[in-house]
């Protein structure tokens, strides 16, 4: 099979034949990914959507809001998320200063189990409490057991509803693609990014892992798209190897518009030029090691999307025939979207073809080779028309700019992360199944909370989360044991740390199939509590 063909490639009409430009032509059901779905359902928070903030307009501050092609019904839904997981690691700090000011009291273990019960949904490790009157509480372990038990009632609470993904995965292998791989970087900012931001239901990803910088391993991608291609040989999912169909490999970086010196990528210490650079370095690599690797001109598609972190709007580097890159040849959808605001939706669809089409032209700086196939262009066309409910959401709700536009994560989650709950700086995320590979972006996220947490007495919490199949014998066992050798490896590099109480430690393990119970690993302070059912 040659996969060099590239599945959807342009086609010349017939003379006569008038097709509409993608982003018309498209139904609209398809260009909005989940229309009028939504992709989860917040428990214990009802949000009423004329009670949510409607500012004036960043483009035209005369009137509120109000993008033809937004999705306001899933924009509701997601605001009560958001609000609904932030709001429960909010109630730790004011919960436990109420415990302090209260622990040489009599009766201080239970008022401690009321407070906590009340305000947090759950209860107190006993043997934290009980020894308070021996000498001060313990707040730093009490602290980090709270986080990671609101880490585990949070996933336990995020009810999964349908979430349109068959739709959207026929929609993917329509554009000609089997897989979409996506790596973010690692900041806590883009948490949110498939969720929120592009739109996509989890299950239409083929694989999400975050890297600091965006810097993914090339060899471990690598070997992810040969399994892909194998259950492709031998299962023929999502479809047979003769389908014509490619592998999506999507890199993201970031930067912040508001401070573009010293709140976007730490990685690349703040330049949005050498965070896009070495996206795009790094996606060729992994284009050229698969064409190199394998013979029947194996290949990949690639795609580079930046985003702002303080507004959510994305930068979509357009592809040219060849499949190459620019820095220089993309559609800032921000400029798309107050280009489009006062536009009725069959003119904003327009404007959004129009805009992929005016990227694929030949400029002094990026001149590339004609636009990208078909499918390539379909898909840009539908994430960025996506992403304009999320500048929407953001402008409605924030004045089109976050509040927090620096780092405000509430943990660290190191291994393969929680997929329950994708929430903007929430956690900063560290993808590694050792320490020695991963130290360096690990290194990252602690100097992040060196300033987050540490600067102020708080402990960093660092939840190591890592799933099994259970298919597999043996499978939860070695899970259980990789947790115990990353916790020991973490406790080790950063022991200075750990022996002042500024470094607490959980461990979870979690079955590969969606909905599955988070299993902790060991009876401390994170697995000791009991929800208040």
């Amino acid at each position: 099979m040659n996969t060099r063909n590239r599945p959807g490639r342009h086609v010349s009409p017939q003379p006569g034949v008038n097709r509409p430009p993608y982003g018309l032509g498209t139904p609209a059901s398809t260009l909005q990914a989940r229309p009028q779905k939504p992709v989860f359902a917040a428990r214990d928070l009802v949000l009423n959507p004329k009670s949510a903030p409607n500012p004036a307009c960043s483009s035209d501050p005369a009137r509120p809001c109000r993008h033809p092609l937004t999705n306001e019904l899933e924009n509701h839904r997601l605001l009560a998320h958001e609000q609904a997981v932030k709001g429960h690691f909010a109630a730790i700090i004011p919960a436990l200063k109420h415990l302090a000011a209260q622990q040489h009291e009599a009766d201080f273990l239970e008022r401690a189990q009321r407070v906590a019960h009340t305000d947090l949904g759950f209860l107190l490790p006993a043997g934290i409490l009980e020894d308070a009157w021996i000498a001060n509480l313990d707040m730093r372990a009490l602290y980090g057991a709270c986080v990671m038990h609101t880490i585990r009632l949070m996933a336990e609470q995020t009810q999964a509803v349908p979430q349109n993904s068959d739709e959207v995965t026929s929609f993917l292998l329509d554009c000609g693609y089997h897989a979409v791989d996506i790596t973010p970087c690692s900041d806590g900012r883009l948490k949110g990014l498939v969720r929120y931001i592009l739109r996509l239901p989890d299950d239409a990803v083929r694989s999400r892992k975050a890297y600091a910088g965006a810097m993914f391993d090339v060899e471990a991608n690598v070997k992810r798209w040969i399994e892909t291609e194998l259950m492709r040989y031998r299962e023929g999912r999502p479809v047979s190897a003769d389908a014509g169909t490619r592998y999506l490999k999507i890199a993201v970086y970031h930067w912040s518009s508001s401070d573009p010196a010293h709140e976007g990528c730490a990685a690349h210490h703040s330049s949005e030029r050498d965070a896009a650079e070495a996206g795009l370095g790094r996606l060729r690599e992994f284009r050229q090691a698969i064409e190199n690797s394998f013979c029947c001109g194996a290949s990949v598609d690639t795609l580079l999307i930046g985003v702002d972190t303080d507004t959510d709007g994305i930068k979509v580097h357009v592809p040219d025939a060849d499949g190459e890159m620019s820095l220089y040849r993309c559609v800032s959808n921000l400029t798309l979207y107050k280009e489009t605001v006062n536009d009725d939706a069959s003119n904003a669809r327009l404007k959004v073809y129009q805009a992929i089409q005016a990227a694929s032209a030949t400029d002094g700086w990026g001149k590339g080779n004609g636009e990208p196939h078909e499918g390539m262009r379909r898909l840009i066309a539908t994430l960025l028309i996506n992403n304009l409910s999320q500048i929407e959401y953001v402008c409605g709700n924030w004045g089109g700019r976050y509040p927090d536009i620096g780092h405000n994560e509430r943990f660290i989650s190191v291994g393969d992360g929680f997929e329950e709950f994708q929430v903007r700086n929430l956690a900063y995320f560290v993808y590694l199944h050792t320490v020695e590979e991963g130290g360096p972006d690990l290194d990252v996220g602690l100097q992040i909370f060196s300033t987050l947490n540490v600067l102020h007495g708080l402990p960093v919490p660092v939840a190591i989360h890592f799933r099994y199949d259970r298919r597999v014998p043996g499978s939860r066992e070695r899970t259980v044991e990789r947790c115990q050798r990353v916790k020991a490896a973490i406790e080790a590099r950063y022991a200075e740390l750990h022996r002042q109480g500024l470094l607490v430690c959980g461990m979870t393990v979690q079955d590969k199939p969606p909905g599955s119970p988070i299993e902790p690993v060991e009876a401390n302070g994170a697995s000791a509590l009991r929800s208040a059912r």
